[in-house]
C-alpha cells in the first residue's frame, strides 16, 4: 500500500514513515506543507495520504483544505487526518462528502504502531476510522440531543465501537458479549436514529454522523 505523509514536524513525519515502512507500507513521499502535499499526491497517486490538519503555508487548517482537495480530485485515495486536538468542524467537513476512505486520529496515536497501521490499512481499503477519544468527546458533548437520549447505555457503547470502524464480531469481542447481541443493538441504533436499510457501505459510521448532525 502506497502512502504519502504530510506534516511540518520533521521528527513526527520521519517517525511515522519509519513505523509504516517497518510494517510493510511503501512510503512514496513526504511533504512539509500543504502545497507540496498536493503536488506529491498528484505525482505519486498514493493509496493513502496521512495529513496534519495545521500546516504551512498558513499554519491554520491548510492540511484540512488540502485533504478536501484530494477527496475531490482523487476519491480513491484514502485520507487519514491527524490533529492535536478534537475539532468538531474538521470532522464535519472531512466527512461531508461521505465516510468511505476517511480517517481522523489524534496525533498521540502515531506512536501506537498497531493502531496507526490498522487505521492506514482500513482507510486505504476505503473503510472509515474515527479516533476513540474523538468519538467519546463528541458524543459526550451532545448528550442532551433527543436521538442520543433514546439509546441505552449499551447501545451508546456499541455506537462508539461502530464509529471506530469495528465489525460486529470485533465489537462483540471488545464488549465481551455475543455477536448476535451486537447485531440486535446495531439494528436498534439504526432504528432510533432513523437510518433505514440502504445499500450504502458505511451506514455504521453514518449512525454517528446522524447523531452529530453532519
Amino acid at each position: 500500500m502506497r502512502v504519502v505523509i504530510a506534516d511540518d514536524a520533521v521528527l513526527l513525519r520521519e517517525g511515522a514513515a519509519r513505523l509504516l515502512q517497518d510494517a510493510g507500507f511503501d512510503v512514496v513521499a513526504q511533504a512539509g506543507d500543504a502545497d507540496d502535499l498536493l503536488r506529491k499526491v498528484r505525482a505519486h497517486r498514493p493509496d493513502v495520504a496521512i495529513i496534519d490538519v495545521r500546516m504551512p503555508p498558513g499554519n491554520a487548517d491548510d492540511g484540512l483544505r488540502a485533504a478536501l482537495t484530494i477527496r475531490a480530485e482523487r476519491p480513491e485515495t484514502g485520507v487519514l487526518l491527524l490533529s492535536q486536538y478534537v475539532e468538531d468542524r474538521y470532522l464535519t467537513e472531512l466527512l461531508a462528502g461521505g465516510a468511505a476512505g476517511v480517517g481522523y486520529l489524534l496525533k498521540d496515536r502515531v506512536a501506537e504502531v498497531d493502531r496507526l497501521t490498522e487505521a492506514v490499512r482500513r482507510v486505504g481499503e476505503q473503510g472509515s476510522v474515527l479516533d476513540p477519544d474523538v468519538v467519546a468527546q463528541m458524543l459526550g458533548r451532545r448528550r442532551d440531543d433527543a436521538p442520543m437520549d433514546s439509546l441505552t447505555p449499551r447501545e451508546k457503547e456499541v455506537l462508539a465501537q461502530m464509529a471506530e470502524g469495528r465489525t460486529n464480531r470485533a465489537v462483540a469481542e471488545q464488549l465481551a458479549v455475543s455477536e448476535r447481541a451486537v447485531e440486535r443493538h446495531v439494528t436498534s441504533i439504526f432504528s432510533k436514529l432513523d437510518l433505514p436499510a440502504t445499500e450504502q457501505d458505511h451506514r455504521r459510521v453514518l449512525a454517528v454522523l446522524a447523531y452529530l448532525g453532519t
